[in-house]
């Protein structure tokens, strides 16, 4: 059953249709400024975008990074962009993500969706069938990639050889 249009969803839409035509580009508002619109905290994403589009048809969207290899740690959590992130937003929500992959132990698993739990301030990471909740906090703050993170992941495992 389709949610009733509230005050905070009538804003979001009204701000997306004067902001978009097709789609967004460069030249349009910074893609972290539109996050919140949907619900989704500013520090999701890396500061290094050099492009994005955004469906007004589905809220289907695909941003460019300027770096890559793109790494960012939040608290314990190490998350590697790739050059194109792709998705779908929804209200408090994305699915359908591709470009995005979490550390977890030695090996790199792909995320898969993104949900924001407000009642509890979490930000819930679906990888498949698995998800993993940080605290929202951790992504109020937008970061710069990093290129080195990567080598230090290396550095230890060698140390264990």
């Amino acid at each position: 059953m389709a949610s009733p249009l509230n005050l905070q969803n009538a804003i979001a839409l009204i701000s997306l249709f004067f902001l978009s035509s097709a789609h967004f580009s460069v030249s349009a508002p910074d893609v972290h400024d539109l996050l919140p619109l949907f619900k989704l905290p500013k520090g999701l994403l890396p500061r290094d975008i050099k492009s994005y589009s955004l469906s007004e048809t589905d809220n289907s969207f695909t941003i460019e990074l300027s770096s890559n290899p793109c790494y960012i740690k939040f608290n314990d959590q190490l998350v590697y962009y790739d050059k194109t992130i792709k998705g779908k937003l929804g209200y408090g929500k994305v699915n359908g993500v591709s470009g995005i992959q979490a550390k977890k132990l030695f090996i790199w698993v792909s995320v898969s969706g993104i949900d924001v739990d407000e009642k509890n301030d979490m930000i819930k990471f679906h990888v498949g069938a698995l998800s993993e909740e940080l605290p929202a906090k951790d992504f109020e703050e937008i970061r710069s990639c990093k290129a080195k993170e990567l080598r230090k992941s290396f550095s230890f495992l060698e140390a264990l050889i």
